[in-house]
C-alpha cells in the first residue's frame, strides 16, 4: 500500500508510448521509484497530486480527475468494494487540512503524449521561465501572499495547459435568449417536470414512440438514458431524434464512460443540427455493473466536469478542445446529474459547485427519497451561493413493488430509501404499486417548496403509463396542458 495515498495500487504505472532521450528516460524511472511508493503513482504525466490533498487522483478505478461520481460512499468504492473511495479520502484530507477550496479548480483530463512521462522535468523548465532567482526568493523570503503567487507562477502552468485553461470560476452562457422549450419555462419561473422514456433494447420503435405520445403532453421534457448500468439499448441521440419528429423536447444523456473526446466534440454537432437543445453529462455507471464480458473499468478518457467544460466552450467561445475556431457553434442547454445522498452533503456541494463553474446550468438529481437529509444537501449549495446560478431537477422514482425498492436500495449507487418506506412497500403486499405511487406522490408534496427546487425529473423506469397519473394528481400540469383527447380531436 503507498505510503501517503490510503488505497492500492488499481494498474501498473503507464510507460511512455514513443522512445524518448536518455536522460529523460532516468528522470521517469527516478519519479516512478519515489512516488511509487509513496503515492501509487501511475506516471499519468499530468500530475495533480498538490491540488488533491497529495492523494493520487489514478488510484479511483474510475480515473476520475475532478471528484468522485454519484456512487461516492464512505465506507467503500462501489466499483471494488475492496478498497476505500479514493475521493471521499481526498475530501476529507483535503477539508482537515483546510484546502478545499483548492479542490474547486476544473482540472484537464490526460494528455496522452505525456502519459508514463514524469513531471518534473516540466516543473524545472516552468522555474526557468519564471526565473530561477525569483522563484528561490519568493519562496524563501516572501511574506504569504508572495509565497503564493511565487507557487503558482510555477504550477499553475504545469497543471493547466494552454489547450485547457480551466479555473475555478463560474462561467456564465454567452448568450441571452433560451436555446430551449426547457430553459425557457425555467427561466420564466415555471415549475416544471420531465420524464425519462426507457430507450429500447431492439430496432423497433414502436412502444418507444407510443411512450414519448403518452407522457408528452404532461412534461416539458423528455429524458433518454444512454446505456444505464452498463447496458447496451437504443442510443440516447438516436431516441432524441426520435422525439423531435414526434414534437416532442428531448433531454439527450451523455455517459463519459463511452465517449472519448473526439466522439463527444462530434456527436453533439450532430446532435444539435437534428434539433437537440438539451443536453445532460453524466459520468456514466461503472462497466463493474455490465453483464460479462466486461469493457474496460480502470480509466475513462474524460470525466463529466471536464465534458461541461469541453461543450461549454464549444458553445460559448466556438472553439474545439484542439483550439480550432467553428464558424457556426452549437447552442444548447446544458445539465448535469447531482447526488444528494452520496458522500458527505459539504463534499457533494463541492462537486455540484465544480460542475456550475464548469457550465451546467441544471441538475437532474439522484433519485431523493428522504426530503430532510435532501435539505442538508441543498443547504450546502445555499452555502456556496449557487442556488441562483443552476435549476435543480428533483429525481424520483416511483417504487412498482418492494422487491424494485430492495434493488434501488441496495444496488444503485447513490440511492438510499429510508427503513420507513421500505416497511410500507413491504406491508403493501399486492397493493405496492399504489402504495409506491402514493409515496412518490408524498415526496413530491414534501419537496416542490423548498428553497432551490425548480422542478422535477420523475424517472420511471419503464413504468411510463404511471407518469400522466403522478402528474396530474401532484398539480403540476404544465400550465399550457391540452388533454390527450383534445389532441386527437383536433388532429381528427
Amino acid at each position: 500500500m503507498p505510503g501517503f495515498t490510503p488505497g492500492r495500487r488499481w494498474q501498473p504505472p503507464y510507460y511512455p508510448f514513443k522512445k524518448e532521450p536518455l536522460g529523460l528516460r532516468l528522470l521517469e524511472w527516478v519519479e516512478r521509484a519515489t512516488k511509487g511508493p509513496m503515492f501509487g503513482c501511475r506516471m499519468c504525466g499530468n500530475c495533480l497530486l498538490q491540488e488533491t490533498a497529495f492523494i493520487c487522483p489514478m488510484e479511483c478505478p474510475k480515473g476520475l480527475r475532478n471528484g468522485p461520481c454519484g456512487g461516492s460512499t464512505k465506507e467503500f468504492c462501489y466499483v471494488d468494494e475492496t478498497r476505500p473511495c479514493i475521493w471521499y479520502k481526498i475530501y476529507d484530507r483535503a477539508f482537515r487540512m483546510g484546502r478545499q477550496e483548492i479542490l474547486m479548480e476544473v482540472l484537464p483530463p490526460l494528455d496522452w503524449n505525456k502519459t508514463g512521462g514524469e513531471t518534473w522535468g516540466d516543473v524545472v523548465h516552468q522555474i526557468g521561465k519564471v526565473g530561477t532567482g525569483k522563484v528561490i526568493s519568493g519562496l524563501l523570503f516572501g511574506d504569504g501572499k508572495k509565497r503564493k503567487e511565487t507557487w503558482e507562477s510555477v504550477f499553475q502552468p504545469v497543471r493547466q495547459p494552454e489547450w485547457w485553461g480551466g479555473d475555478s470560476q463560474y462561467h456564465a452562457p454567452s448568450y441571452s435568449e433560451p436555446v430551449s422549450e426547457l430553459e425557457k419555462r425555467l427561466k420564466a419561473g415555471e415549475f416544471v417536470v420531465t420524464s425519462e422514456v426507457a430507450p429500447p433494447m431492439t430496432v423497433a420503435t414502436n412502444k418507444l414512440n407510443s411512450n414519448i405520445a403518452l407522457v408528452k403532453p404532461y412534461v416539458t421534457a423528455i429524458n433518454f438514458t444512454d446505456a444505464p448500468s452498463a447496458s447496451p439499448r437504443m442510443s440516447s441521440w438516436a431516441c432524441s431524434a426520435l422525439a423531435v419528429q414526434a414534437g416532442a423536447e428531448p433531454v439527450m444523456q451523455i455517459a463519459a464512460r463511452d465517449r472519448t473526446r473526439i466522439g463527444l466534440q462530434g456527436e453533439v454537432l450532430g446532435a444539435n443540427s437534428m434539433g437537440i437543445k438539451n443536453i445532460l453529462c453524466l459520468t456514466g455507471d461503472s462497466m463493474r455493473m455490465a453483464a460479462d464480458p466486461r469493457g474496460r473499468m480502470d480509466i475513462v478518457d474524460i470525466d463529466s466536469v471536464q465534458m461541461l467544460w469541453i461543450l461549454r466552450k464549444m458553445r460559448d467561445e466556438g472553439k474545439y478542445l484542439d483550439g480550432r475556431s467553428m464558424k457556426f457553434p452549437p447552442k444548447y442547454f446544458l445539465g448535469a446529474a447531482a447526488s444528494p445522498f452520496a458522500s458527505e452533503p459539504k463534499f457533494q456541494a463541492i462537486r455540484e459547485h465544480k460542475k456550475v463553474n464548469a457550465g451546467a446550468q441544471f441538475f437532474q438529481t439522484n433519485l431523493v427519497y428522504d426530503p430532510d437529509r435532501f435539505e442538508i444537501w441543498l443547504n450546502e449549495l445555499a452555502k456556496r451561493n449557487i442556488l441562483d446560478k443552476v435549476y435543480i431537477l428533483v429525481g424520483i422514482t416511483p417504487l412498482k413493488n418492494f422487491k424494485v425498492a430492495q434493488y434501488m436500495h441496495n444496488e444503485v449507487p447513490g440511492v438510499t430509501i429510508p427503513t420507513e418506506i421500505m416497511k410500507r412497500m413491504e406491508a403493501a403486499g399486492d397493493n405496492a404499486s399504489e402504495e409506491g405511487v402514493q409515496i412518490a406522490l408524498e415526496l413530491i408534496e414534501a419537496i416542490k417548496t423548498k428553497q432551490g427546487v425548480n422542478g422535477i425529473h420523475l424517472m420511471a423506469v419503464g413504468w411510463e403509463e404511471i407518469v400522466p397519473r403522478i402528474v396530474t394528481e401532484s398539480g403540476l400540469l404544465p400550465k399550457d396542458f391540452v388533454p390527450p383527447k383534445d389532441i386527437e380531436l383536433k388532429q381528427s
